[in-house]
């Protein structure tokens, strides 16, 4: 018998996916430094039309602009309502 963990099936060491996704981490993080301002606001709607198409209930988006040298940085929270949104809404980024 082969050593599995958490909520494993003995037989084929397959996981429940509540091990995996707890909904505990529900944020998704963006960061990036912009030559101007209105490039980050771009980014910021494409970013929340993404977000839109994703989530069950309304994701709270919590952009910050800050200005650095060199341009503007941009940085965003996305909080959805669960876990799976969050990845679907990673993975759609890549």
């Amino acid at each position: 018998m082969s050593k599995c963990s958490a909520d494993e099936t003995p037989v084929c060491c397959c996981m429940d996916v509540g091990t995996i996704m707890d909904n505990s981490d529900c944020t998704a993080s963006y960061s990036r430094v912009f030559t101007d301002r209105a490039q980050a606001e771009e980014t910021l709607a494409a970013l929340t039309e993404k977000a839109r198409g994703v989530e069950s209930e309304p994701c709270d988006i919590k952009p910050t602009f800050i200005e650095v040298e060199g341009g503007v940085q941009l940085d965003i929270d996305f909080v959805f309502a669960c876990e799976a949104e969050t990845l679907i809404f990673q993975l759609g980024l890549r």
